[in-house]
């Protein structure tokens, strides 16, 4: 026992092991220990440019058992402070590093505030030794993740926050980096992610005259919060567009109908993941911001004079162009400045493209935003380019366009349109998403063949001025919960006829949907005559024969009658026209009438909104002459433009040799094996002669290669005579 405690002052780590245990026993080798520890720290304080083993290996084992030996350890933090304060710059990277691991161990055990240790750290970052500066990051970061962990301290989480803003400003540029870094990591951890953080780095980091500073600062607000995930869920529809399946089982099977279910099943499945999509913000760092519009203006004033890299202006502009569509800022000097940039030989002018488009909203007046029109149709759009940048160009003022509707003027949409039928498929399809953009915003502007066949939607779609708000005081559509009474009578009705279709088996009825139903019948039979003719019998077709007859001789007649006749007929469609215009008219008004009185008496159940989509759903199908051609649902724009919508190009790309073989690769994934299938149900049976004949050398098999060949006469007769001669000769 004696020879085993003389051993104690030399094994450090079992000394430390029994202490913990059992303090009391050991409190003289303890007390030993920190005696040598202070000489050993007198000696190191006369030359502490080397790395002192001893002292590190005794610092750190009092700071281990520290908690065991309250009283005489009190100075001991307090040591260890002092030593890094006097000689932080001078000391040997591993005996710093080693006495900054015993603070932090002593910090975790508190006995050294947060604050106290913040500050010492922060005048350690001014020395050359990055994995400290890496060390002490990630301490900092993780101590005061440590102390919001289960309930936030608002007084202490102040105290720090402003510390760290201090250091922000420091002209020390690796002191003011390692702080942005912080409160970005910590915004990002959803620490420290309130409006006084943001604004920080936005008054103070984002106008740095360190670029670092300055830089990491831009990247903050160009980043995403929250990634968007697309998922492709397959789960059932609220508006079930089976109903619509089993309501067309009942009728004739025509190509038109197949074609208006699939249009249903996509505009039921859009609204669906319209409705699951919860509102996410890609940049919530930018929606905290107290005064946009003087951020906005302070970056653009710093980027006009600054001489910078063109990388870091791109960042400027594209954070003020964030800032503009965001928050409906107006920055008209913004325009003339990126018009200037957009050529098709300048550097990344694509990204400069997706800014032009981020920075226009609708309340950007049309003659401020002209510049960049006038400059994207005269340096892009124009047959001395490419196709390529033909595309660009027509997808720039698509995107541009979207978010302000009234930035191109009705002359240069209908110049643009005309790209339409042009030869290269991607200058085509570019211009066509425009026109199918306009349709659904402000088809007056386009020409009357371009807006394609007029739905009920779109005629109750009104275009708006500049500035102007559209606001409804009734729910759209909400007038069919009106018709739950015929519906249901109906209903009664189809149960009666079902009943005598059983006693009688000879014949299919039609049956009507449900409330949440989109009868796709109905508004067919409503709106084209076309498919009735179809289902008539035999008898009717032969009437139909003699009425057309009859037809064709009033014609005759009506054809000997002169001009006279003609210019009856014209007038008498004009009338028509007239009329159907009016009624329409008056249906709309009475729908609108409906709709207010109905939200202003009654409360809508689930039902009842699952029935209004419905119906607007069916609005979007069903057409005001007739039903052939479905408008499809307008794109939804968001806040930021994605690049991919500018670069988008119809065309296909050729590969090199890797790309070819990367492709081939990746479809034998998850595929059996590939080549001939024999498609033997048993591997292990026999194997026909056309198999082994795959191994054999070439030359046991070239003579049944030609296969079975029929001879021709001559053929036959040439043949016939060499085996003759042969014969004769053999004798």
């Amino acid at each position: 026992m004696v020879r085993h405690n003389n051993q104690l002052p030399n094994n450090l780590t079992q000394l430390q092991n029994l202490i913990k245990r059992d303090p009391e026993s050991y409190k003289d080798e303890f007390r030993q220990q920190l005696a040598h520890f202070e000489t050993t720290l007198e000696i190191f304080n006369l030359n502490p440019t080397q790395y002192n083993k001893k002292l590190d290996e005794q610092a750190m084992f009092l700071a281990q058992v520290t908690q065991c030996y309250l009283n005489e350890m009190k100075m001991f933090p307090q040591k260890i402070v002092d030593i890094l304060k006097a000689h932080n710059t001078i000391l040997h990277s591993d005996m710093r590093l080693s006495l900054c691991k015993c603070l932090i161990l002593l910090r975790n055990k508190n006995f050294i505030t947060s604050f106290d240790l913040l500050e010492l750290f922060f005048s350690l970052i001014k020395c050359q030794d990055k994995n400290l500066r890496e060390y002490l990051k990630t301490h900092i970061i993780t101590d005061i993740k440590n102390l919001n962990m289960k309930h936030k301290d608002m007084k202490l989480n102040s105290t720090l926050q402003n510390f760290i803003f201090s250091m922000l400003r420091d002209s020390n540029a690796k002191t003011a980096k390692l702080a942005v870094d912080i409160l970005i990591e910590l915004y990002h951890k959803n620490i420290w992610n309130d409006n006084k953080t943001v604004n920080i780095i936005a008054d103070v980091g984002c106008f740095s005259k360190i670029t670092k500073v300055m830089v990491a600062s831009l990247k903050f607000f160009l980043s995403r919060d929250e990634e968007e995930k697309d998922e492709n869920s397959d789960s059932d529809d609220e508006i079930d567009p089976r109903d619509t399946m089993i309501s067309n089982k009942f009728n004739k099977k025509t190509r038109k109908r197949e074609k208006m279910v699939d249009k249903v099943k996509k505009i039921a499945k859009k609204i669906k993941k319209r409705k699951e999509k919860a509102p996410v913000f890609n940049f919530s760092a930018l929606h905290l911001i107290n005064n946009p519009q003087g951020l906005a203006e302070k970056l653009f004033k710093q980027l006009e004079s600054s001489n910078d890299r063109f990388e870091v202006k791109l960042m400027a502009l594209d954070v003020i162009s964030r800032l503009i569509g965001l928050h409906n800022l107006f920055l008209f000097n913004y325009y003339p400045f990126v018009s200037r940039l957009i050529m098709p030989h300048q550097r990344e002018v694509t990204r400069i493209l997706q800014f032009a488009a981020q920075a226009s909203h609708e309340l950007v007046p049309p003659e401020v935003i002209e510049p960049v029109m006038k400059a994207i149709a005269n340096n892009f759009i124009t047959e001395r380019n490419s196709t390529d940048v033909m595309a660009v160009g027509l997808n720039a003022i698509r995107e541009i366009c979207a978010r302000c509707p009234l930035a191109v003027g009705e002359d240069l949409l209908r110049d643009l349109v005309q790209y339409k039928t042009y030869k290269e498929k991607s200058v085509m399809m570019a211009a066509r998403s425009l026109i199918q953009l306009y349709r659904q915003s402000m088809p007056n502007l386009l020409h009357k063949k371009d807006r394609g066949r007029p739905t009920e939607s779109l005629s109750e779609l009104k275009s708006k001025q500049y500035g102007e708000l559209d606001i409804k005081d009734y729910i759209p559509g909400s007038e069919v919960l009106l018709e739950k009474k015929d519906i249901k009578s109906v209903e009664s009705k189809s149960k009666k006829a079902k009943k005598k279709a059983e006693d009688s088996d000879d014949e299919w009825i039609d049956v009507a949907s449900s409330d949440s139903e989109i009868n796709i019948s109905d508004s067919e039979e409503d709106n084209s005559d076309s498919e009735e003719d179809e289902t008539k019998n035999v008898s009717t077709n032969s009437e139909d024969s003699k009425e057309e007859k009859e037809a064709d001789n009033d014609i005759n007649n009506d054809q000997n009658c002169g001009k006279t006749n003609k210019d009856d007929e014209e007038s008498s469609k004009r009338k028509i026209l007239k009329a159907n215009r009016k009624i329409s008219k008056e249906n709309m008004e009475e729908k609108i009438e409906t709709a207010r009185n109905i939200a202003m008496d009654t409360i809508f159940t689930d039902e009842d909104f699952k029935r209004i989509e419905a119906a607007q759903i069916k609005k979007c199908i069903s057409g005001v002459k007739r039903n052939k051609n479905a408008i499809e649902e307008p794109e939804e724009s968001t806040e930021l433009v994605q690049l991919s919508a500018i670069e988008n190009i119809h065309k296909k790309r050729k590969h090199d040799k890797n790309a070819r073989l990367e492709s081939v690769h990746k479809g034998r994934e998850e595929r059996d094996k590939y080549g001939y299938k024999d498609r033997r149900k048993n591997v292990n049976c026999s194997k026909t002669n056309r198999e082994k004949r795959k191994t054999k050398a070439y030359q046991m098999v070239k003579h049944k290669a030609k296969g079975k060949v029929k001879k021709s006469f001559k053929e036959k007769q040439i043949a016939f005579r060499n085996y003759l001669i042969k014969q004769r000769k053999m004798k």
